[in-house]
């Protein structure tokens, strides 16, 4: 089993979830994280500090396309092990539905 980030981080990107993490098994986007499948531990710290309730364990629901796009994006982006900035609007976009066709992007963060 291992946690993913889905819809609800993209344009959010709190970052509170990366400063627990033991294992900094986080990678940044330009507007949000994934968790590499391989290398998270399933110790589940990560997923009350996300604001946004973007971070669910593999085993809930339908979530094979997250763990993919998560896997996909741990492999080019780079790592991050400390919380950066979140972006100003973060919270505007927190209950904005369905914002993977609209607003991913592919870009690679600056990690840290």
């Amino acid at each position: 089993m291992t946690y993913v980030v889905t819809d609800p981080c993209i344009k959010c990107k709190y970052m509170d979830c990366v400063e627990v993490c033991p294992v900094d098994c986080f990678y940044e986007g330009e507007n949000m994280l994934v968790i590499h499948p391989d290398e998270c531990i399933d110790c589940g710290v990560c997923e009350p500090e996300c604001p946004p309730e973007a971070i669910i364990p593999d085993t809930e629901g339908d979530v094979d396309v997250w763990v993919e796009r998560n896997r996909e994006y741990s492999e080019i982006w780079p790592n991050i092990t400390r919380k950066g900035e979140s972006p100003a609007d973060a919270d505007k976009w927190r209950d904005v539905k369905n914002k993977w066709d609209e607003h991913f992007s592919e870009k690679p963060g600056t990690g840290s």
